[in-house]
């Protein structure tokens, strides 16, 4: 192995189109696994799965819910998928000002799918588990990398820098003293 290189698992879901029919069952699954508690409703707005839908032309893409980011992309390209446009946005994992898709509902936190990482560990992220028609598969490799030298940010980092910008130090400090206050009552 080369120096600064380390071996690494990749883990991947991968979509085939010409088998999703657009049932949605990733999203309803995917919501109530990360419920809290767990499997105690469904809400398809907490999924980090959604399916993007051409109603007229049968096309059904699913997205997975990746990093979150501060700015808005350059990207305002636009596709054209039997005939109909979209714009680049449309296909976008990301969570980004720009829209609230793949944002917690009640506390505008951006959502990641993190592959339903759970103890003990899932065979498969539950999005491929229950998918009908195995338009969705997992895929696990290894693969060669170079060493970080940054340790990656909690997302409970990243979630609470997005509220400090959004509202501001004061009002998340004041916030967290009312649920602290709230709990201790």
């Amino acid at each position: 192995m080369n120096a600064g290189l380390k071996k690494k698992i990749v883990k991947e879901i991968k979509v085939d189109l010409d088998k999703c029919i657009g049932c949605r069952a990733c999203e309803v699954a995917c919501s109530a696994f990360h419920a809290k508690p767990k499997y105690s409703s469904t809400n398809p707005a907490r999924s980090r799965i959604r399916v993007v839908v051409d109603d007229l032309n049968d096309v059904y893409v699913p997205i997975r819910a990746g990093d979150y980011t501060p700015a808005e992309c350059t990207g305002r390209h636009t596709y054209t998928i039997e005939g109909k446009q979209y714009r680049q946005c449309s296909f976008c994992g990301v969570s980004c000002p720009s829209r609230d898709l793949f944002k917690e509902p009640d506390s505008g936190l951006p959502l990641k799918c993190d592959m339903c990482e759970d103890d003990p560990p899932l065979k498969e992220p539950m999005c491929v588990q229950v998918c009908p028609h195995d338009a969705l598969t997992y895929e696990e490799r290894e693969e060669e990398v170079e060493e970080e030298e940054e340790e990656t940010r909690e997302e409970l980092e990243v979630g609470l820098e997005a509220l400090t910008k959004k509202h501001g130090v004061q009002k998340v400090k004041d916030a967290l003293v009312r649920m602290s206050l709230s709990k201790k009552g």
